[in-house]
Formats: C-alpha cells, structure tokens, sequence
C-alpha cells in the first residue's frame, strides 16, 4: 500500500468561493488513489490542525495532493500559515531538510539540494477564475507566456526543496464566468492516471 495526504486549502468567502467544486475534486481524487490502492488521509486545513500531527502525515505520506482555490494568484493565507508552521517544524526536527545542501566543504552543492523527502511527490490541484488562455501565451499581457506550473513556484518551491519530485498541477479554470464541472472531473481523473502509478506498482521497487 501506499499513502497519500490530500490537503484541503479551502478557505470560505460567502457568495464568492462556499468550496463545493474543491471539495468535489477532492473526492474525485480520494475515488482515484483509492482505486489505484491507495490509503487516504486527509486534512481540512481551515477546519483546525496540530502542526506535529501535520509533520507526521507528511512523513506518512507518498504523494501529497493540495487541493486548492486560487486567490488572487497565490493559494488562501490559510495555507501559507500551514505550510509556515508545518515546514518549519520538519525542518526544527530534522525529519524535512539538513539545511539549505550547501557547505563549506563543497562549493559544488547547489542551494535547495538538502531535502529528506526524497522519493515522495507533490501535486497541485487548482480552481481558477482565470481562463486557460491566459497561460502559455506570450500575447497574454498578465503572465507573459508563463505557464501554470510557472506561475505556482512559490508555492511548489518548499516541497521540491524539501526534496519532492513536483508532478504537474491540474487546473480548473474559468470557474465563474464559463464553468465546465463535469469536464473538469473527467479530466482531472485522467490526469491521476497519467502521473500517478498504481500502488501496487510499486511493490518491490
């Protein structure tokens, strides 16, 4: 078996984002893993946490999934506040990182080289207000040609350099003005199945 923590980032604005389509995808992914062989956890981060608890699901974890809406570009302050408290903890406890990689020794070490989650992974799973044409379009004013994945390294960063691979997001976008849910599920579950292995896979790897 293998473990996956999806991260719930939801935060509720009434009338704006109440976290029914977030929530949604979560189970789409939940469905997904489980299949695959799986075993889910979960953590509503708006809901309440204990940051040692966190520290160890991400220990306990293969692949993390955040499910999340953006707002105004970047993920709920919630989730900066989550991964502020939790990281730093992994990284106090010595179970996350051993320092930046770089030393005195070897001026070869590149910064961000000393993760200890080698061999987890990390995905993004995002709604958005922006419409998918506004990314990879150099005549596309906002992001000048910049891509999803782009556009997320601040929030990608803490995990690749704790030593995740970082798999490609998923993005639904358009959410308000030209909504397409039931695509969106069928995509999403196509998605899991082109970058997530079965569980059993793994077995004796």
């Amino acid at each position: 078996m293998q473990n996956v923590l999806i991260l719930h980032a939801h935060q509720f604005y009434e009338g704006i984002s109440t976290g029914k389509l977030n929530a949604a995808m979560a189970d789409v992914v939940q469905q997904e893993m489980e299949q695959r062989g799986y075993t889910v956890q979960h953590t509503h981060i708006e809901k309440g946490y204990t940051v040692a608890d966190e520290v160890a699901k991400h220990l306990w974890a293969d692949l993390i999934v955040l499910q999340s809406p953006v707002y105004w570009f970047g993920m709920p302050w919630i989730y900066k506040k989550y991964v502020d408290e939790v990281f730093t903890a992994g990284m106090l406890q010595g179970s996350f990182i051993t320092g930046d990689g770089r030393t005195r020794t070897d001026p070869t070490r590149q910064y961000g080289s000393g993760g200890l989650l080698q061999g987890k992974q990390y995905m993004a799973s995002l709604t958005w207000n922006a419409p998918q044409e506004a990314f990879d379009n150099p005549a596309q004013d906002l992001f000048k040609g910049k891509s999803v994945d782009d556009v997320l390294v601040a929030n990608t960063a803490n995990y690749a350099f704790s030593g995740m691979e970082v798999l490609p997001s998923f993005s639904c976008f358009d959410v308000f003005k030209a909504p397409t849910v039931e695509n969106d599920m069928v995509r999403l579950r196509a998605h899991l199945a082109e970058f997530v292995v079965d569980s059993e896979c793994l077995i004796g790897v």
